[in-house]
């Protein structure tokens, strides 16, 4: 079993990552390794940070682990800090809340197929597709709201969303690390808000003060 996903529990908060392409192995014919993420999953409770980094892959496991999660008692608060594309950002319509990171892509599109045979396998597979897509639909309607006509057109057209773009269309709720109540700064990265800080503070800086002096100032104040 190849395994795309790690726990790991900080405080009173479970934290799940999914990195790199979602199940090298089929989960088609694979009654282990979905049992296996339904076990560790159901292994304490509480809410659960699930940082999401992945190009996608297999559709039948990206089902069954949105399904997990949207069967999960607690609060599932997904973040991208890379990307959630494909079969991934059917994973990402589970969360609670979802979050990107400044520079994290979300990407969406029609689901994929190999198939060789005769017409009638030909027309069995565009069957199949055709149905598949109607179900990646439903998740992605259930989260933005959107027009199911809508949806499918961007799926037709492969829309890359950055995090402005997700949240315009419904697809995340928020900036990674934004803290709306207290700071405009990301309170992920000491250095990004003294970065942001310092970006509010220019047009006010008199020209006797050198942007490098402040800078050093920040970096004083923040130790």
């Amino acid at each position: 079993m190849k395994r795309f996903w790690n726990w790991n529990h900080d405080g009173s908060h479970r934290q799940l990552a999914i990195s790199g392409v979602i199940a090298p192995d089929s989960w088609v014919e694979d009654d282990i390794s979905p049992q296996v993420f339904q076990d560790e999953l159901n292994e304490s409770q509480g809410p659960i940070d699930l940082w999401l980094n992945s190009p996608g892959g297999d559709c039948v496991a990206a089902s069954r682990i949105y399904t997990m999660l949207m069967n999960y008692p607690n609060d599932v608060n997904v973040k991208i800090d890379g990307i959630a594309a494909s079969a991934a950002s059917v994973i990402a319509m589970a969360g609670t809340n979802v979050s990107m990171a400044p520079a994290a892509m979300l990407m969406i599109h029609n689901p994929l197929t190999i198939v060789g045979g005769q017409k009638k396998d030909l027309d069995q597979a565009a069957q199949m597709l055709a149905e598949t897509k109607e179900s990646i639909i439903n998740a992605y309607e259930l989260k933005t709201n959107l027009p199911r006509a809508k949806i499918s057109t961007m799926m037709d057209n492969e829309t890359w969303m950055n995090v402005n773009k997700a949240i315009e269309l419904g697809f995340a709720d928020e900036m990674l690390g934004q803290d709306k109540n207290v700071t405009d700064c990301y309170s992920y990265s000491d250095k990004q808000s003294r970065l942001v800080l310092l970006n509010k503070l220019k047009p006010t800086i008199k020209s006797t003060i050198s942007v490098k002096s402040l800078q050093k100032r920040l970096s004083l104040l923040s130790h």
